[in-house]
């Protein structure tokens, strides 16, 4: 039998071309197949690496109908990279699947590592990078989004989102109702290319900027968000704040399910809860 071929998860520039890794570089000459998210994307990427090698598409709607083929490509002794558009593959990108079925196969697969968003933006945003979280996308709908942040407000450590133009606004304003208007962010676009820019502030500062620069709904973003400073304590505050969720939430979600969150938010009886959420729900209708 052959000896199997290697499986490379090669990472690609995010803007820069010039980001390639000279190890990055080599692989993609050498392999006999690689798998790209979008080869028409890649395949100009590639010519321009000066790298011609045969390409197939691996992306989220067909990343399960393609295991089978790379894994008797690489049983055959052949090598393939894979490569997502930008960046890292698997981080927000298709791969884990083809990964997993090699890796479990017994094959070997080896990362070539090199440009990643989300750990280019936390390294200049100046919050706290001894902890984090990364979040990828949060859901494109206000309610959903909503209800997902309320899980993660009392997470303590440094929240790293990926995040599309058209939404950067209304995410700022979700993660302001949600979060609280005072937490500290950094808003990373357009990373390595020539427009690239970092916004870092608060909140409801970067929400208020967010209306009057255009700028910061062009291009794709990588919010990188302050961690919570403490969990919540029983007291007035936590009341008030609250009583603010329950305000945000109320007109997106259904009753039981703000109920819900809220009630584990605050750690309080989810009875008290319902009674004030009704409440609050009757001002908000009158």
């Amino acid at each position: 039998m052959p000896v199997p071929g290697i499986l490379y998860v090669v990472a690609t520039p995010i803007g820069n071309r010039a980001d390639i890794t000279e190890r990055a570089r080599e692989t993609l000459q050498r392999v006999d197949l690689i798998a790209a998210e979008d080869t028409r994307h890649s395949g100009q990427f590639l010519a321009q690496m000066g790298v011609a090698r045969p390409l197939i598409a691996v992306h989220d709607h067909n990343e399960s109908q393609r295991i089978d083929e790379i894994l008797a490509t690489l049983s055959r002794g052949a090598s393939v990279a894979l490569i997502s558009d930008a960046g890292t593959p698997l981080i927000s990108d298709p791969g884990y699947r083809l990964v997993a079925a090699v890796a479990a196969a017994g094959i070997t697969v080896v990362a070539v590592p090199g440009a990643c968003a989300a750990i280019a933006a936390l390294s200049v945003a100046g919050l706290p990078t001894d902890r984090f979280v990364f979040e990828g996308f949060l859901p494109p709908k206000s309610a959903a989004r909503r209800a997902r942040l309320l899980e993660l407000v009392n997470e303590p450590r440094t929240l790293v989102f990926y995040e599309a133009p058209h939404r950067v606004r209304d995410t700022l304003e979700d993660l302001s109702a949600v979060f609280g208007g005072e937490r500290p962010v950094a808003l990373a676009r357009e990373l390595t290319k020539l427009h690239e820019q970092i916004y870092r502030g608060s909140l409801s500062a970067l929400l208020d900027k967010s209306a009057v620069d255009t700028n910061m709904s062009r291009g794709e973003a990588v919010l990188v968000v302050g961690g919570a400073a403490a969990s919540p304590e029983a007291g007035e505050d936590v009341q008030i704040r609250a009583d603010q969720l329950l305000r945000s939430l109320l007109p997106l979600l259904p009753l039981s399910q703000v109920v819900d969150l809220v009630a584990e938010w605050t750690g309080d009886r989810r009875n008290k809860i319902y009674e004030r959420a009704l409440t609050l729900k009757q001002e908000l209708s009158a």
